[in-house]
């Protein structure tokens, strides 16, 4: 054999072998795992419920695309998550509306206080505007994966609040930067203490609050409702909630395992929707076997205290965080 068809054969040996020691590096490459957090703990349906989730699209996707879990609140407030999205150190998580408002603060115009009253109402704004939102977070650079409502909020306190009075002169919690509780608060003449969340059991056992607010899941799994004894069965408002994952990451999947996340996300979040309704009707009766009271308000005179407040703040953020247009729109659907 000559010198150049020895050669020949050495290269193109070593060419094959390039290749194919390269083809899993290429391969291992086309596999993605999304970094996603939450505050919820494990154990939770919420936890449960995205475990499900990110089995089926790992399933489905044939191992490309995973979740690696940070829950708990282990990545920091929703703030804190926020940032490490925008600079790739996460990518996904579930969010409240404080956490989605920080992104697209008119998505607020869910959690405006006393808007609701039967989750009908719920449901059919949600239904108009969800197109709407999903275009919005586009805009952002988020892809919306669905709607999980964290439920109706209620007052929990470890001293009776049965009308506005009372909660002037509490020592009541509001999550740090939240402009609509800030308004709310505001308008009843309360002077609220702004913590993070992940500060507020420890401000509840050491009394520097007495007063929080949240849905009877979340008081429940987060265990502030060791350190009340009373929960108003006046409604506040409906807390939303939200599943969004960066577009920078979602853009690096293929267009088949883009459609795969979309799809097996909005079935298991609109399942854990309803688990979460479910469960804060659980809650309540979990709490109230462990000691807590209902308090119901006094009068009907207090309770448009409190609505009176709720329209305040309504008007007082209009064109702030939301604008007219929308709240026009909202408030002619519920009409």
């Amino acid at each position: 054999m000559s010198y150049f068809n020895r050669l020949t054969k050495l290269f193109l040996l070593t060419a094959v072998l390039f290749f194919v020691g390269n083809a899993g590096q290429v391969f291992a490459g086309d596999k993605e795992i999304i970094k996603f957090a939450t505050l919820a703990p494990e154990g939770t349906a919420w936890m449960k419920e995205m475990h499900a989730l990110a089995n089926e699209v790992k399933k489905v996707t044939g191992g490309a695309v995973k979740f690696k879990f940070y829950p708990g609140g282990v990545s920091g407030d929703e703030k804190d998550v926020i940032r490490k999205m925008r600079i790739g150190q996460l990518h996904g998580a579930g969010f409240t509306g404080v956490g989605l408002g920080e992104i697209l603060p008119e998505v607020r115009v869910f959690d405006i206080p006393f808007l609701f009253e039967t989750d009908e109402q719920v449901n059919k704004i949600y239904d108009l505007l969800n197109d709407h939102f999903v275009k919005q977070y586009d805009k952002k650079g988020y892809v919306l994966l669905g709607w999980v409502p964290v439920g109706w909020v209620h007052i929990f306190s470890a001293n009776k609040i049965e009308s506005v009075g009372d909660l002037v002169k509490s020592k009541p919690w509001m999550w740090e930067g939240d402009p609509l509780v800030q308004e709310a608060y505001s308008a009843m003449d309360v002077k609220p203490v702004p913590l993070s969340v992940t500060d507020v059991l420890m401000s509840l056992q050491t009394g520097m609050i007495d007063t929080v607010y949240g849905s009877s899941q979340a008081v429940l799994a987060l265990q502030w409702f060791t350190r009340v004894k009373h929960m108003a069965a006046l409604r506040m408002g409906y807390a939303t909630g939200g599943v969004l994952v960066s577009k920078r990451k979602f853009k690096k999947l293929s267009g088949e395992h883009q459609k795969v996340l979309l799809e097996v996300s909005q079935k298991h979040l609109k399942i854990l929707a309803g688990k979460i309704q479910e469960d804060n009707r659980r809650s309540v009766d979990v709490m109230v076997k462990n000691g807590i009271q209902i308090i119901p308000v006094v009068s009907d005179a207090e309770k448009e205290k409190f609505r009176k407040a709720g329209t305040l703040a309504r008007k007082n953020l209009t064109g702030r965080l939301f604008s007219k247009e929308i709240l026009d729109q909202v408030l002619s659907n519920l009409q």
